[in-house]
């Protein structure tokens, strides 16, 4: 009699991805580990987690010569492909690096670099933050100016401005923090 063989799929290959931040000094970075079948949807919610965003604005990845992202309801902005269901691996078409661009106003640029392949069980989970330095900017300060402004603030006690801030902030912020841990947590909410 023969018994029911159900094959397994084999789990993907990892990428591991640098994550950077542009124009912000000391770097911003993050170094996560993702499927390689990863959508692109998907890979925007894992960057926003990694670096601390909310994810409360337009974004675009700039992916071999094509856009992808979510297009602007109201009609503006340029034109993208939907990212819902194109996986990073098909976008990248042979490529190492790309660009993402997260809330159109303030600008936040990055750059992603593909490291290298990691064997399906090189993490404890998927998608996982490895590595990372410094404090994601607050969402909504005006981009690279407004965080330095924002920085110079929160510094000095007898700025101006410094009440103000903290109070917008709502607590007081190192941008040498970086919570690797709270990160995972995060991620493991995404399901891949």
């Amino acid at each position: 009699m023969a018994k029911n063989v159900r094959l397994l799929k084999p789990e993907p290959d990892l990428l591991l991805l640098h994550i950077e931040l542009k124009w912000i000094e000391p770097a911003i970075w993050r170094r996560v580990a993702v499927p390689e079948n990863i959508t692109l949807s998907k890979l925007h919610t894992v960057i926003q987690f990694a670096m601390g965003w909310e994810g409360g604005h337009l974004h675009e990845f700039e992916i071999a010569g094509e856009n992808y992202g979510t297009p602007d309801p109201d009609g503006g902005g340029p034109p993208v492909n939907s990212d819902a269901r194109k996986t990073l691996i098909k976008a990248l078409n042979g490529k190492r690096t790309f660009r993402y661009l997260y809330d159109f106003g303030d600008g936040w640029d990055h750059r992603i670099k593909v490291e290298k392949k990691l064997p399906a069980v090189a993490c404890p989970q998927v998608p996982y933050c490895i590595d990372g330095a410094n404090a994601c900017p607050p969402e909504d300060i005006g981009g690279g100016p407004g965080y330095a402004d924002f920085l110079e603030a929160m510094a000095d006690p007898n700025h101006p401005e410094h009440d103000d801030m903290l109070e917008w902030h709502g607590s007081t912020f190192d941008p040498t923090v970086f919570e690797w841990e709270r990160v995972n947590q995060w991620l493991k909410e995404i399901k891949v």
